[in-house]
C-alpha cells in the first residue's frame, strides 16, 4: 500500500499510518524507494533551493512535529544538507532487511529518520548503518550481512525495481502513498493528506494520535 522514501514527512507519514493500521484494518506495506532518483527522472526540486519556502519549512517542520508528536528537528545547515545525495547507502540497507529480514523494516527505517532528522547525524557511512541497526535489535552478525548485500546487483536492482514502480504510479517525490481500494490506485502525496486518504476509504480520521481519548476529528 505504501511506497516511502528519505525525506523530512517519512517518519510523520508511517508513523500516523501505522497508527491507524488496525484502526482502519488495512493491509499496509512498506516499500522503500530512492528520493534522488525520483526527483531527478521527474524534474523535482528539493523545495529548499527556493529562499522564501526554505525559510517557511523550517517554521513548518516545527509545527508539523508537534501537531504528531514525532521528534522531528531541522536547521538551515541541515536542510542545505538535502541537497547532496546522503542516503543512497541507507535506503539500499534497508532494501536488503527488506529482502531478507522484513520484520525489521518498520524500526531501521525509522532509526535511520531519527538519526538524521533528530540527532542530525550521517546515515550513509557503514559504522552509521551499523549503529542504527545495533539500537534496533538486529544482531551484529545479521547487520554485517546485511551491509555486505548492500553493494550486491540482487540490492541494486531491487531499490531500482521499487523505485521505477513508485515512478509508475505517479510519484514525484516523497512520501508517496498508493492506496488500492475498489478496484482503483489513489496516489497521495505528503503527510497532510492522509485525512484525504480516510475519506477514499470510507473511515474516519480521529487526529494525529488516534489512541488519545482527546483526539479530535
Amino acid at each position: 500500500m505504501l511506497t516511502n522514501g528519505h525525506c523530512k514527512l517519512h517518519l510523520i507519514f508511517r508513523k500516523v499510518l501505522c497508527r491507524y493500521h488496525h484502526i482502519w484494518n488495512i493491509d499496509l506495506r512498506f516499500r522503500p524507494a530512492f528520493l534522488g532518483a525520483i526527483m531527478q527522472a521527474t524534474g523535482n526540486q528539493p523545495p529548499g533551493m527556493l529562499p522564501k519556502r526554505n525559510d517557511y519549512m523550517l517554521k513548518d517542520i516545527k509545527r508539523m512535529g508537534k501537531y504528531y508528536q514525532v521528534p522531528i528537528k531541522a536547521t538551515p545547515e541541515h536542510l542545505q544538507r538535502l541537497l547532496v545525495p546522503l542516503s543512497l547507502g541507507a535506503m539500499r540497507f534497508i532494501t536488503a532487511i527488506d529482502m531478507t529480514q522484513p520484520l525489521f523494516l518498520e524500526a531501521v527505517s525509522r532509526g535511520f529518520w531519527i538519526r538524521f532528522w533528530s540527532q542530525h547525524e550521517d546515515i550513509n557511512q557503514p559504522a552509521s548503518i551499523l549503529s542504527v541497526a545495533a539500537r534496533t535489535g538486529l544482531s551484529s552478525e545479521q547487520a554485517q550481512k546485511l551491509l555486505e548485500m548492500v553493494s550486491s546487483p540482487a540490492v541494486k536492482n531491487r531499490l531500482r525495481a521499487t523505485t521505477d514502480d513508485a515512478m509508475k504510479y505517479g510519484a514525484f517525490g516523497m512520501p508517496a502513498i498508493v492506496a488500492h481500494f475498489n478496484e482503483e490506485q489513489h496516489l497521495f502525496f505528503g503527510c497532510d493528506r492522509i485525512e484525504l486518504l480516510a475519506s477514499i476509504i470510507g473511515e474516519k480520521w480521529l487526529g494525529p494520535v488516534p489512541s488519545l481519548p482527546n483526539s479530535k476529528m
